[in-house]
């Protein structure tokens, strides 16, 4: 059953990752309801089985460099998609309380069989959009970490996920390999919203030549009510 994940496997111990047979079984069954779904609803367009280990299960796997994944947190995963990287990383950190979060429901149907078929605990998928459900005392300030891939720019990716976070929490944003322009320009939006860069650096995914970089900023005030501004206003007029 391992065979069908084996770049995963090898690109784990690259990252000083173990395994363990139920883990392995786990990444297996989620790849193949990935490409089962796939054919009836558009999820992602990376599917053949080489690049769904190496650019959505390594990729989100490369967050446990960052130490803040190996205790029992509470995590929101905003615009997560296809499950990325929350699925990756409850399936390796199971003491994990994570909300998947995306805007369409289809993805949102995916997701909720993913976590029956793998039997996953302490996990949900709620449909939802980021300026709105931040908003709510259900979710607002209720997370130890968020995290995103999502394609916004940092300053509007901010405005999105810092009102989910804690004071003392941690948003964790997965961009590009030059974050330097976007996190440059973010700087005014995340000290408006409470948090401070304390870190940004690029990492190599596993059995690959890409990069992409991790940029973690701590939620250190609570985020002004006033935030985020619903209609579309965080794209169109970022802070």
């Amino acid at each position: 059953m391992s065979e069908k994940i084996k770049t995963l496997i090898n690109g784990c111990e690259e990252l000083e990752i173990s395994l363990n047979e139920d883990q392995k079984d786990k990444f297996t069954l989620f790849k193949e309801l990935l490409q089962e779904w796939n054919e009836k609803i558009d999820i992602t367009t990376i599917i053949e089985d080489d690049e769904v280990d190496i650019k959505h299960f390594l990729d989100s796997l490369t967050l446990i460099d960052t130490d803040l994944f190996n205790g029992k947190s509470k995590l929101i995963d905003i615009g997560t998609g296809g499950g990325f990287p929350g699925v990756p990383l409850k399936i390796y950190n199971d003491k994990l309380d994570i909300t998947l979060m995306d805007s369409l429901n289809k993805r949102i149907t995916f997701l909720k069989d993913v976590i029956t078929k793998l039997e996953l605990e302490s996990i949900d998928a709620i449909h939802g959009r980021a300026e709105e459900m931040g908003r709510t005392s259900e979710y607002r300030e209720q997370y130890d970490i968020c995290t995103s891939r999502a394609v916004a720019q940092l300053d509007v990716l901010v405005e999105y996920c810092l009102p989910f976070v804690k004071v003392g929490g941690y948003f964790v944003s997965m961009k590009g390999p030059d974050p330097d322009k976007e996190v440059n320009e973010a700087k005014n939006a995340i000290k408006i919203l409470g948090g401070r860069i304390i870190d940004s650096y690029n990492v190599r995914i596993p059995e690959s030549e890409i990069e992409h970089s991790i940029v973690i900023i701590k939620k250190e005030r609570n985020t002004p009510k006033k935030y985020p501004r619903g209609g579309g206003k965080p794209r169109k007029n970022p802070l």
